[in-house]
């Protein structure tokens, strides 16, 4: 059994273990989610070296038989694409449990039995090479969301599950007719095997045919993202799910849409994908700029953070869809900023509900007398999700802008407006909540930081401070993947024209490439 199967298997046995466990000690199931999730992140960590190492080929790659018909296979594997994901997602589990320690009083067992289901289902979304298996975690995943906020949840909790559920699976159907008819086409559901039978013209799709199965994948995980105008669902589902359901929606669910677009849009359906970038970019920019709006206007703190993540994943797509290194090194990497900042947040609106048990912006005022060390830690995660420069957003949004500038300067400046905006919602939230008068209802309620709660933030924070100096940890594995999808939208690009010029690749790709060549 390689490393990368104990990472994924470990917390589906612990969901087992955790349903088993004596419900009238809560105690204990805290204590075992919390160990099986450390082992698990541990472990997962043991996959970095590997990987760094030959980011652009599948490490701990397992690839064995499950059905002999249809042709299915347990075929998974970790590159530099995938690798971040998977660890921001072991990362994030133990932190959530901690969040939810006190919180969570009802049902405790099958709580943390739920939260390592979710973690064993988007692990297996970031490894999975078989369209069939993808499918299954996919869905797996959507399980016990479902539960955590319809449970767990606030007053409308049950309206916000049923939605959630809803548009994904609305989606989901739809990937899953694209899957099937890949699948009568091919004879295979394996990705690698797809992917090598068409660029060796063993299989082939015409224009329509090609552009229809885009779309299917495509409308699946841009409902996960999600995209304007099929984000309706997420500030209920935020707006209503316990805190660590929040964070894990957010830092982790959102990106396996957008995951989904760069592992199986581009690379099967690169013809249809570069046909399709245009309006795809402008619905991205329109969520940018519409999410930053709305989020300025929001009186509730949780759904505020939710508009600000619709704006924060329209640069990711317009990153993958500007189909140069920058924008899509920037969009990988911005992905694993917002799960940083974006998760923070939503931990620490947790953190000042548990004081006050409100929502609303408006009950709030003058934390920063009471609680001194919850507004500092509250401001560096604000400036982190604006894009303050030696902050994280800044890496994964500067090159996502000029990725855009590259591709189309007018996306640049239309994306720019975000950032501004970004500023003024964050920093008028701030304002609100931390200073000014405070209530006597805030002074009665409010203490500052407990151990755990710095054992929870502090993390995070160290890690905003280290992907805004130190992205150079992380970028290189990220480009070398990245490299490969692009090489095969820029094949299909070039597909009619005979040897294209290596200065015109490098110059649609990477212009250093050109200098090297010039220089040669």
């Amino acid at each position: 059994m390689t490393l990368l199967e104990l990472v994924l298997l470990i917390p589906a046995a612990g969901f087992l273990v955790a349903l088993l466990l004596p419900k009238g000690n809560p105690k204990l199931v805290r204590n075992f989610a919390l160990a099986v999730s450390l082992v698990v992140f541990l472990l997962s960590l043991g996959l970095i070296g590997a990987v760094t190492a030959d980011p652009q080929h599948m490490q701990f790659e397992r690839s064995i038989q499950w059905m002999q018909s249809p042709a299915i296979r347990y075929h998974i594997g970790v590159d530099g694409l995938s690798l971040w994901l998977v660890i921001l997602s072991t990362l994030l589990t133990p932190i959530c449990i901690l969040v939810s320690w006190n919180s969570i009083q009802k049902n405790v067992s099958l709580f943390y039995a739920f939260m390592l289901l979710l973690l064993a289902g988007v692990v297996g979304v970031f490894v999975s090479l078989d369209l069939f298996l993808f499918y299954v975690f996919w869905e797996i995943s959507l399980v016990p969301m479902y539960f955590l906020i319809g449970i767990w949840g606030h007053d409308k909790r049950i309206y916000a599950a049923v939605k959630f559920f809803l548009y994904t699976m609305a989606g989901s159907v739809l990937m899953l007719g694209a899957i099937i008819w890949l699948y009568v086409k091919s004879g295979s559901f394996d990705i690698p095997f797809i992917l090598d039978s068409l660029g060796k013209g063993r299989l082939t799709l015409g224009a329509s045919e090609g552009l229809w199965l885009f779309l299917a994948f495509f409308l699946a995980f841009a409902i996960k993202v999600p995209l304007f105008p099929l984000h309706t669902w997420l500030p209920d589902a935020h707006g209503e799910a316990p805190t660590a359901g929040s964070v894990m929606l957010a830092s982790v669910m959102l990106k396996l849409g957008t995951y989904g677009i760069v592992r199986i849009c581009l690379p099967l359906f690169p013809d249809a994908a570069k046909a399709s970038a245009n309006w795809i970019v402008v619905l991205a920019l329109i969520g940018i700029v519409y999410g930053a709006l709305v989020a300025m206007v929001q009186p509730n703190m949780k759904r505020l953070v939710a508009y600000s993540s619709v704006s924060h994943l329209g640069f990711v797509v317009l990153g993958i869809f500007s189909f140069n290194h920058f924008g899509m090194d920037g969009a990988v990497y911005q992905m694993l900023n917002h799960g940083v900042s974006t998760g923070a947040l939503f931990i620490l609106v947790g953190f000042l509900y548990e004081r006050r048990h409100s929502l609303e912006i408006v009950d709030y005022g003058g934390v920063a007398t009471v609680a001194p060390w919850l507004t500092i830690l509250f401001v560096i995660t604000s400036l982190a999700s604006i894009g303050l420069p030696l902050l994280n957003n800044f890496v994964g949004e500067f090159l996502v802008l000029q990725g855009a500038a590259v591709a189309n300067f007018p996306w640049a400046i239309v994306a720019a407006l975000g950032v501004i905006l970004s500023a003024v919602y964050m920093l008028w939230l701030v304002q609100r909540t931390f200073y000014g008068a405070t209530p006597a209802a805030v002074k009665s309620h409010f203490t500052d930081l407990s151990p755990r709660e710095w054992a929870i933030i502090v993390p995070l924070v160290a890690l905003m401070l280290w992907m805004g100096v130190g992205s150079g940890s992380f970028l290189p594995a990220v480009r070398s993947s990245n490299d490969q999808t692009l090489n095969l939208v820029l094949k299909s690009t070039y597909a009619r024209q005979s040897s294209p010029p290596a200065e015109l690749v490098g110059r649609v790709t990477r212009p250093d490439l050109k200098e090297s060549a010039d220089a040669r």
